[in-house]
């Protein structure tokens, strides 16, 4: 099954919805594993991260009600 980044986004926000926090370093796991691979990329900083376009429909799909703290590297509902 192919999944968009649509579809990833969604599930983030559900995530952070529901939990309140979403970590990066769980939402890598989570979607490597759910959704493949091909969401995630390794930064310049040599970590592994969330695809670029699923940040971009994540974003939209929040409308600014979710905040990025990136001193602890998670996502929180404000």
């Amino acid at each position: 099954m192919s999944f968009t980044a649509d579809e990833v986004a969604e599930w983030m926000l559900n995530e952070v919805k529901s939990a309140g926090i979403l970590y990066q370093s769980d939402a890598v796991r989570h979607i490597s594993a759910h959704f493949g691979e091909a969401f995630i990329y390794v930064n310049e900083n040599g970590n592994a991260s969330i695809d670029k376009e699923v940040k971009k429909a994540f974003r939209k799909l929040h409308k600014g009600r979710v905040a990025w703290d990136r001193d602890a590297f998670f996502w929180g509902w404000t």
